[in-house]
């Protein structure tokens, strides 16, 4: 049986985790005895460092690092170019994943090659397959990418035996998702999920640097923009994360800031932190509104626990504005490494279920669909799955109760919705969804239109992603994310019928089907987005990744 690591690849923090002989997951420590490693990136003339030292180098050669490229995920516009050379974003992620993985092989003495990394829920089908991609060129074997709230909440789940639902908020490096989950103690059910991308702690260090320089030109009187300067902007970087991080122990940080000769010392209150970055901690709050209306929307109208997942939920006023607003004691709950050790758990989960499902296929004569099938369904006899467990302990090493606890179910809903660019009766451009956001996955639907004109040859399908829970949508809320062509019989008359089916994996994967009613002609496809990187260009970049040495 293959071992499957979990990656939290994070926007300023990754971390790697496996599961024990006791089907507990732990967290490999770096290199450098650190448990997390941070997702920066120094390009050290043809080779790459990755962690505190490239961290450390980037006052010194701020060209020369990148830092926070998760937040350019599946941006087809993203480049980093160095000694001549372009970068994409899937190809630095794919050196964070290097540096993890080669750091986890020596630390544990064996080869790595299978892992499930997790993103933010509310990433899209551009950044989900630019992730997977990350870990391809990186020359690993993806089972899985997964929702890192859904990954958290898994973690959750291994010391918990009651039932609860609860809120995982997870304010990351540069991410921040809010989800709902249905915790018991043999599924996990994602309810709603929302959020955003692009608010994290990035946003907090913003906040501050640009607090700093404003005060640096009051204190020194010059007029400069320190921050046109790339090492002093980088230094700042750095300053604004510490200033943070002592902010959330103390109630003053001291700081002293050089810039050509004149030095000005500050003093940041906790107060000040709080009044800089107010309208950042009311968006959280406004996007877990507005997902707690859309879980009302299924019935779930009350909530037991609020999990602070994400280094960011570290600060203070994450604890205050949440204990106000909802009357509830949140949950720091192992902020650093929650995400990684579930999606641990994940794949482990995977690998030890599948074994017992072609344990128990061998021991009936069933075929493996139909016992998956009892199996969620719970019409299999218990003294199956007991025999089936004792052998698969045997064969693997785990415990016998570690085994028996893999079997969980976890149910996930999409974070977008997915539609189609249809005509309305004015021969208005308008979306049709055929896909909701918050529905579970997996999930298929098929929905029928009609052509535009008489003798059509063809329908262009363009796909599009979008964030409201509504059928039809107006054309300006849609984000395209591809297309496909389906050639049509000749002589069909108008309103011709064209059946569209959707149909979404658990891993947010969409796949496309077309049919015409007449000769039912179909075309069938994968979304293959256009903005991440392939063909020759990804061949290229796995080649070059072979002849680079992470460290």
């Amino acid at each position: 049986m293959n071992e499957i690591f979990g990656i939290d690849l994070g926007t300023t923090y990754s971390c790697i985790s496996y599961v024990d002989e006791y089907g507990r997951p732990v967290v490999v420590p770096n290199a450098e005895n650190e448990r997390i490693t941070p997702s920066v990136v120094f390009f050290d003339g043809d080779n790459v460092i990755v962690g505190d030292v490239a961290k450390e180098n980037s006052k010194m050669y701020p060209e020369d690092v990148v830092s926070f490229v998760k937040r350019s995920m599946g941006d087809e516009n993203f480049y980093f170019e160095h000694g001549g050379k372009s970068y994409h974003a899937e190809e630095i992620s794919s050196f964070i994943l290097r540096k993890l993985i080669s750091d986890a092989e020596n630390n544990l003495g064996q080869k790595i090659s299978d892992v499930v990394i997790t993103c933010p829920a509310y990433f899209g089908i551009n950044e989900r397959e630019a992730t997977k991609l990350a870990g391809e060129i990186a020359g690993l074997n993806v089972k899985a990418i997964i929702n890192e709230p859904t990954a958290a909440a898994v973690a959750y789940g291994v010391d918990y035996d009651k039932d609860k639902v609860v809120l995982v908020y997870d304010l990351g490096g540069g991410t921040f998702d809010i989800t709902m989950i249905d915790v018991k103690k043999d599924s996990i059910k994602v309810i709603c999920t929302g959020g955003d991308h692009n608010l994290g702690g990035k946003d907090w260090d913003d906040a501050l640097i640009a607090y700093m320089a404003e005060k640096y030109k009051e204190i020194t009187g010059n007029d400069k923009d320190i921050l046109e300067d790339p090492e002093t902007c980088q230094e700042l970087q750095l300053l604004a994360e510490r200033v943070k991080k002592t902010l959330s122990q103390r109630e003053k940080a001291p700081i002293s800031i050089n810039y050509e000769g004149e030095r000005a010392k500050i003093e940041i209150t906790r107060e000040k932190f709080n009044e800089l970055t107010y309208d950042l901690l009311q968006r959280t709050i406004s996007l877990t509104d507005d997902m707690l209306k859309e879980a009302a929307k299924k019935n779930y109208t009350a909530f037991d626990e609020i999990l602070l997942v994400g280094g960011s939920s570290r600060m203070p006023q994450v604890e205050e504005i949440i204990k106000s607003k909802y009357s509830i004691e949140p949950k720091i709950f192992d902020p650093d490494e929650a995400v990684s050790k579930g999606a641990a758990l994940y794949g482990w989960k995977l690998s030890v279920n599948d074994e017992l499902v072609r344990r128990i296929s061998e021991d009936t004569g069933k075929d493996i669909e139909d016992i998956k099938k009892s199996i969620d369904e719970k019409s299999i006899d218990e003294k199956i799955i007991e025999t089936a467990a004792k052998k698969v302990a045997d064969d693997t090493g785990y415990t016998l109760s570690a085994v028996k606890a893999s079997n969980v179910k976890v149910v996930n809903v999409v974070s977008k919705s997915f539609g189609v660019v249809t005509y309305n009766n004015e021969e208005k451009e308008v979306i049709y969804n055929l896909i909701v956001k918050n529905s579970e996955v997996p999930y298929e639907f098929t929905e029928r239109f009609g052509t535009r004109e008489e003798n059509q040859e063809n329908v262009m399908i363009k796909i599009v992603e979008d964030e409201l829970t509504d059928k039809i949508v107006d054309i300006t809320y849609g984000n395209e994310i591809g297309e496909a062509e389906l050639t049509l019989p000749e002589n069909l008359p108008k309103n011709s019928p064209v059946d569209i089916t959707f149909k979404l994996n658990e891993e947010g994967r969409l796949q496309i089907k077309a049919v015409e009613a007449v000769e039912k002609r179909e075309i069938s496809t994968s979304i293959e987005t256009s903005s991440v990187i392939k063909g020759k260009d990804l061949e290229e970049a796995k080649e070059r990744n072979k002849n680079i040495e992470v460290s």
